[in-house]
């Protein structure tokens, strides 16, 4: 990588010491180029007339975001974030009172709501398997769940959002294919930053977003549904004459392909964004940018866990670049706003956002550290150097 240019195509790298990757990456200036080349071109010519003068163009995010997960474009579509992904798949299955789902203790929190809401008002039954003590899920006691309870669903994040921990979702998904069980992994934090290959994950729905380590437009995300779901009579609750087709007075068709989970209205600046985003990691090389970030995060975590105080909560055989720790300050917040003050980006974590693994760590919050591979060495010694003067003087 030629990380002077790779810096250079990014305007923030000019005011900002970014450390932000999990939370907003800074995007490059192909990313910003094409949202505001679009939106440009909607002013002058009208949003209905843009949209159909760059079809061909906008069908380009599809095959983009196939290459990136090694899918067809057919089972890909456009959502506006992770999050919604993960919610029109889960709305397609047809969950009845006492079916089971099988989750981890460090699923995001999002998902996790999302689970118990269900279990609410459906009445499923919401089962965790355990943790190791070492970090990361049990496998053999989540393949033991599975085997004993039948679930209708297993869901498992990839990479939390409150620990760099990396979860063997490969290893889960080839004991739901061998068994026929949905499985659901998000992507939302390793998309952009680690390859992935959704034959080789083994799941049938994948969700992502954009806004962070593939450095796309916020309000941005993507879903991959298998081949092995959309053969299912199973669309999501909630369908729009995009993803479906009214036959008759009381007939419909959904889509053949993932546009079922699609709306007719999309914001088209951020589609096009949105490819240019993927196709930038695409020509980087997701294992080129995952090199670079365990090199970045060998540096810092050695360093960070060196500075007096300071406690690394990461843990887990297989680390991403997400690094988290607790340090002797009282409030948080006043430590996210000092280095800020220093033009340095980081963020919080705190315990409603990872109830259960915070318990387990015995803390309320959390500093996340996200380096990604535009970030240099001279970024860490700034970084470090601040926090050892904020933390001599808390």
């Amino acid at each position: 990588m030629d990380i002077a240019n790779l810096r250079a195509d990014t305007p923030g790298c000019q005011t900002k010491v970014h450390f932000n990757n999990a939370g907003a990456a800074l995007p490059p200036y192909p990313v910003l180029q094409a949202m505001q080349d679009y939106l440009a071109e909607e002013a002058n010519c009208g949003g209905y007339e843009t949209a159909a003068a760059n079809a061909t163009a906008l069908n380009r995010f599809y095959m983009a975001a196939g290459k990136l997960l090694n899918a067809p474009a057919k089972n890909i579509a456009f959502t506006s974030s992770a999050t919604n992904s993960f919610a029109r798949a889960l709305s397609c299955i047809p969950f009845k009172k006492g079916d089971v789902v099988i989750i981890a203790n460090e699923d995001y929190s999002s998902n996790q709501l999302a689970f118990l809401s269900l279990e609410e008002r459906f009445g499923i039954e919401l089962v965790r398997a355990n943790s190791l003590p070492e970090g990361g899920v049990d496998v053999d006691h989540m393949v033991s769940l599975i085997h004993a309870r039948h679930p209708r669903l297993v869901s498992l994040t990839h990479v939390p959002t409150n620990t760099g921990l990396i979860q063997p979702v490969a290893t889960i998904g080839k004991v739901c294919r061998e068994l026929d069980i949905p499985y659901l992994v998000d992507a939302c934090q390793s998309a952009g930053q680690l390859p992935l290959d959704v034959e080789e994950i083994g799941c049938d729905f994948l969700c992502a977003t954009l806004r962070k380590f593939l450095r796309g437009p916020r309000g941005a995300g993507l879903l991959y549904v298998s081949d092995r779901m959309l053969h299912k009579p199973w669309y999501p609750l909630f369908l729009d004459m995009y993803a479906a087709t009214w036959t008759d007075d009381d007939t419909f068709i959904p889509a053949s392909d993932a546009k079922r989970f699609q709306d007719w209205e999309q914001p088209y600046a951020l589609l096009a964004g949105s490819y240019a985003a993927i196709h930038y990691a695409n020509e980087l090389g997701l294992q080129n940018i995952a090199d670079r970030n365990k090199y970045l995060c060998g540096i810092l975590r050695p360093r960070l866990q060196s500075l007096p105080g300071v406690k690394l909560l990461d843990k887990g055989k297989e680390q991403a670049s997400i690094i988290t720790l607790s340090a002797p300050v009282s409030d948080p917040q006043w430590l996210l706003s000092s280095l800020r003050e220093r033009n340095i980006n980081t963020a919080v974590s705190v315990i409603a956002g990872a109830l259960i693994d915070f318990r387990s760590k015995g803390v309320n919050w959390a500093l996340r550290i996200s380096p990604h591979y535009y970030n240099t060495e001279d970024e860490i010694d700034t970084l470090l150097d601040a926090l050892e003067s904020l933390l001599a003087n808390p």
